[in-house]
């Protein structure tokens, strides 16, 4: 039985749900949606002080020495980053009305179909206040409503930023039910996760564990966005400087990212040059556990331990092992990747084709960092996450994963026999 305090949260939730749903029926104009963005990235910086106020009380309740502290934390440039991200979002060709394809199925029988937006959209994420604002700005541009639910840890910043939203919907005459956000009690989450009469679709981003509890809980379409085992793979005929290049950044430039590498594999033939690769990462206090074959040329570093093969670090630390060729480094990577984003370092152009071609994973590096696993560098404008499942979307998604189809006939009284 359900005590009268939970019917009353309960029957708020439906409420909110449902003028969620009667938001997105709302038509509104690609100019008016412009508008709304880049009043909103204007409106970003200039209530940047009480965003980082908001943030300050949601960082006084963690750790920094918690992985998702950095995730957590906004400053001025990282505030302008999200606006201008905004920016981005609001310059960007409407996803909407694009004709797929179109013929004629008979004499005077019309098909077209066009690109139209999902509906209703749900998010669900962890410690992360700037997908609060990329979720919607993409929501809004591709004619979505946004329900946002995120993590308690971000409470203060993600209330902030949904109440400068609203406040441009309103200023622009619209409502503000285009973004709601839920600060849900543990026992309306199965609630929500069953709202599939108000709800098209749920975008769990964050751990591992949010995501797999929201795949099994729920009777919502999901479209997961996968914890980031990163790899990069050294060859036997590589670039030096370029390899120490890559991995430094794909590890040490934000650790606390889906995009961060957590394994190197290296040729055996290269482990000579493992010493002097692993230099700018030890300079970096990087914590580095490695096989028999690795500790054998760097003694200082520590003995890995079964557990680390395909581990999602978030922090200072990673796993160096031996392969004895390419073939051997894909068949690693497809047993012990995320299908997130995985690296080659190498001069021999076999060797990269025959990596392209069989690495199991959303986006393949040459001889490039994996930091570049990001919408914005896409030239997305922003992303509402990175997807490593195959249908509907893969790899970093944005206006054109957060729409679907429908056909438009049109005829001259056709009748079929």
């Amino acid at each position: 039985m359900y005590t009268e305090e939970k019917q009353k949260r309960l029957k708020l939730l439906t409420l909110l749900l449902q003028r969620a749903v009667d938001t997105s029926h709302v038509s509104v104009s690609e100019q008016i949606r412009c508008k709304v963005l880049s009043d909103l990235a204007e409106a970003l910086t200039e209530r940047t002080e009480e965003i980082l106020e908001a943030n300050q009380k949601d960082l006084n309740t963690m750790d920094p020495k918690d992985p998702k502290y950095d995730r957590l934390q906004l400053n001025n440039k990282r505030i302008q980053g999200i606006a201008d991200d905004v920016r981005n979002v609001a310059g960007l060709t409407s996803p909407l009305g694009k004709i797929v394809y179109e013929y004629d199925i008979q004499p005077g029988l019309h098909l077209k179909k066009i690109t139209v937006p999902l509906g209703v959209v749900c998010m669900i994420y962890e410690s992360r206040p700037n997908v609060t604002v990329d979720a919607f700005s993409l929501c809004f541009k591709a004619g979505n409503t946004c329900v946002l639910k995120g993590g308690k840890e971000a409470h203060y910043s993600n209330q902030a930023l949904v109440k400068i939203i609203q406040d441009v919907l309103i200023e622009n005459k619209l409502s503000s039910h285009w973004v709601t956000c839920l600060a849900l009690e543990r026992d309306q989450m199965p609630e929500l996760l069953k709202a599939r009469n108000y709800i098209d679709v749920i975008i769990p981003r964050g751990s591992h564990n949010l995501i797999q509890y929201v795949r099994e809980n729920t009777t919502v379409p999901v479209i997961e966005t996968g914890a980031g085992v990163v790899h990069a793979y050294v060859d036997d005929d590589f670039d030096l400087e370029i390899a120490k290049a890559v991995i430094l950044n794909a590890k040490t430039r934000r650790v606390s990212v889906c995009n961060a590498l957590d394994c190197v594999l290296i040729h055996k033939n290269s482990l000579q040059k493992l010493p002097e690769l692993l230099v700018p990462l030890q300079e970096k206090n990087v914590t580095i556990y490695a096989d028999d074959c690795c500790c054998g040329v760097c003694p200082e570093l520590l003995p890995a331990t079964p557990d680390l093969d395909g581990y999602e670090f978030l922090d200072y630390k990673l796993l160096v092992k031996s392969v004895d060729n390419v073939d051997e480094a894909i068949d690693y990577i497809n047993r012990h990747g995320s299908k997130h984003s995985d690296a080659i370092v190498s001069n021999n152009q076999d060797h990269i084709l025959k990596f392209q071609n069989g690495i199991d994973t959303s986006t393949v590096y040459v001889n490039t960092s994996t930091a570049f696993t990001d919408g914005a560098q896409f030239g997305l404008g922003a992303e509402i996450g990175i997807s490593t499942q195959k249908l509907h979307a893969r790899g970093p998604m944005a206006l054109e994963a957060l729409t679907t189809t429908k056909y438009l006939v049109t005829g001259e009284g056709h009748i079929r026999f």
